[in-house]
């Protein structure tokens, strides 16, 4: 009887000693806490663990800012596309538009369309102060149109709109101005190669203008290319009395220009010819498109690099703890629980991150124009020139569903990563882990 309760005190000394079987209890925390934390002998281990918490924190903290970037790159540009150019743009079939008039009002009276600009378009070659001079598209546009047009008649930065209401002057670019020596108030010269037809030939047709006002719509090759003439004045000028081009109109909603396409076309009451913008800038935005996707691909394989790195130091890990793992084993813990406490180890480094890279990556996206000017500053050089990304700043508009994707994807290849080396050391029975170790 005495042997009997002896063993019925051990086996109950024994059990309490054994873990609890629940899933991811506090004991296992415990455990895999205790593995993450560094020892002298498990430095080497603990290095590689650091290297791969910094590897997903960068990768996480690059893909958000990159596509922040790009999603923001693609906004402003759609903007001030958009902004200056017609949503739909009506041009004649048949005749020239001589009606334009008439038809500018029956096309703002379509539900959905804000405003109806009728243009005259031409090339010329604009010339300043001391011969220098530089390619421009001329819009011949009415002033009334022009003060309805905000993105132009909004960001005037030097003279204004008096002269141009008048009949008498141009808005130019900022970045022409710059280029050409011009400011408001001073003389352009515009040359037109179809000018005045004489018996010796055609003559280039030259006339110049007062600048009225300078304006900085925010994207370079706008501010350095475009003209706007008032509208009888470019008809004179480019032999085009009486007549416009075109009719750009504006929508509400330029994602349903399909919509408005039959009634537009039943307003014009004649034949004609409609383009909008998605055909107008198909390449452009496509190629943007395919370089985001790429650059989410590519940027995606430094997480991937980073949870390689949790594979390597948690299998380096489970065989320096193969006597820990025997002596658990030993007293009771199953193999489900060992590979859950491996498990816990190598995805808290992914779940660490994964939320400091998100929050890098906020707070980049946040300042991130502040950051491309002191880059700038310390090394004496323009970072993103904006006469070859179009923009005088750089722009970071971060997508909620793209962060979540981003998040996902890494825990999801961090918690990948964890699963053979968790369930290697599952395998180890007692005899095993201490041959192992």
């Amino acid at each position: 009887m005495a042997v009997s309760s002896a063993a019925v005190d051990q086996q109950e000394k024994t059990s309490a000693k054994a873990p609890a079987s629940r899933p991811f209890s506090a004991f296992e925390r415990v455990v895999a806490w205790r593995y993450l934390r560094a020892r002298r002998k498990e430095a080497f281990i603990s290095v590689i663990a650091g290297f791969s918490f910094i590897g997903i924190m960068l990768g996480v903290a690059t893909l958000i800012i990159v596509m922040a970037v790009m999603n923001g790159f693609r906004t402003e540009l759609i903007t001030r596309i958009l902004g200056l150019n017609g949503h739909v743009i009506v041009q004649p079939v048949d005749a020239p538009l001589n009606n334009y008039d008439e038809l500018a009002k029956k096309f703002s009276a379509v539900p959905g369309v804000t405003m109806a600009l009728p243009l005259v378009e031409g090339e010329t070659l604009a010339s300043g102060r001391g011969g220098s001079g530089t390619g421009a598209l001329v819009r011949g546009i009415r002033a009334e149109d022009l003060e309805k047009l905000k993105t132009v008649a909004g960001n005037i930065k030097a003279g204004d709109l008096t002269g141009f209401a008048a009949g008498q002057g141009v808005l130019i670019g900022s970045r022409m101005a710059q280029q050409l020596g011009i400011t408001a108030g001073d003389q352009i010269t515009l040359i037109a190669p179809d000018g005045d037809v004489t018996p010796f030939g055609v003559n280039p047709r030259v006339k110049s203008y007062t600048v009225s006002g300078i304006f900085e719509i925010g994207m370079s090759e706008y501010d350095a290319s475009i003209i706007f003439m008032p509208l009888e004045e470019a008809q004179l000028y480019f032999n085009t009395e009486g007549i416009v081009q075109s009719i750009e109109l504006f929508v509400t909603n330029p994602d349903d220009v399909d919509a408005l396409r039959p009634k537009i076309e039943a307003a014009a009451g004649r034949q004609v010819f409609l383009t909008d913008w998605r055909q107008r800038n198909e390449t452009f935005f496509s190629a943007l498109q395919v370089e985001r996707n790429v650059m989410f691909m590519i940027l995606t394989l430094i997480v991937l690099v980073a949870a390689l790195n949790i594979i390597s130091g948690l299998i380096m890990l489970v065989k320096d703890k193969g006597s820990d793992i025997a002596i658990l084993r030993t007293m009771g813990a199953t193999s489900g629980s060992i590979m859950r406490i491996f498990f816990m180890t190598g995805a808290a480094i992914g779940i660490v991150g994964t939320l400091a890279g998100v929050l890098l990556g906020v707070l980049v996206c946040v300042n991130i124009e502040s950051i491309r000017q002191f880059f700038s500053w310390i090394s004496g050089t323009v970072l993103f020139d904006p006469q070859l990304y179009f923009l005088s700043t750089l722009p970071a508009e971060m997508d909620l569903s793209e962060t979540i994707t981003v998040v996902v994807m890494a825990l999801t290849l961090s918690f990948l990563a964890t699963i053979f080396p968790a369930w290697r050391a599952s395998r180890l029975d007692p005899v095993q882990a201490l041959r192992y170790e």
